[in-house]
């Protein structure tokens, strides 16, 4: 009878261990999925060479600044005017720094400065290469 109850007991303990080990388990396929995801994301937000790399590149030396908000369909309107390359351009969000863009006067989005002279609103390649100097180039 006593054996009956040791393997009853163990029985038991073993039936709780792999409760246990299903739970961490999930837990350990679920933490994988998402650093998977992660993973896959970071890497897929590096867009790689843009069609205006030189040109944004050049701007960016010349100490061209832009100035918007993620919020600002104008802002976004000039993100994709440059696509890819706009990973180059020198861009102060802010909502995120609104110090800096306040110590600059910003008063809407997007703002270039250029020279210490701020342009408000949506630029063209050929007004930013007027404003700057830089030459437009594709590349």
């Amino acid at each position: 009878m006593e054996q009956q109850q040791v393997e009853v007991v163990v029985v038991e303990d073993n039936k709780m261990k792999f409760e246990i080990f299903k739970k961490k388990s999930k837990y350990l396929l679920f933490t994988l999925f998402v650093l998977t995801l992660l993973t896959i994301a970071s890497c897929s937000s590096n867009q790689g060479p843009g069609k205006y790399d030189t040109f944004a590149k050049a701007l960016t030396e010349e100490g061209v600044k832009m100035y918007g908000t993620e919020w600002c369909s104008h802002c976004k309107s000039q993100k994709e005017l440059f696509g890819a390359s706009f990973q180059y351009i020198n861009y102060i969000d802010c909502d995120k720094e609104s110090n800096i863009c306040d110590a600059a006067e910003v008063k809407g989005f997007p703002t270039w400065e250029i020279d210490g002279r701020l342009y408000p609103g949506e630029q063209s390649f050929e007004e930013l290469s007027l404003y700057s100097g830089v030459e437009f180039t594709e590349g």
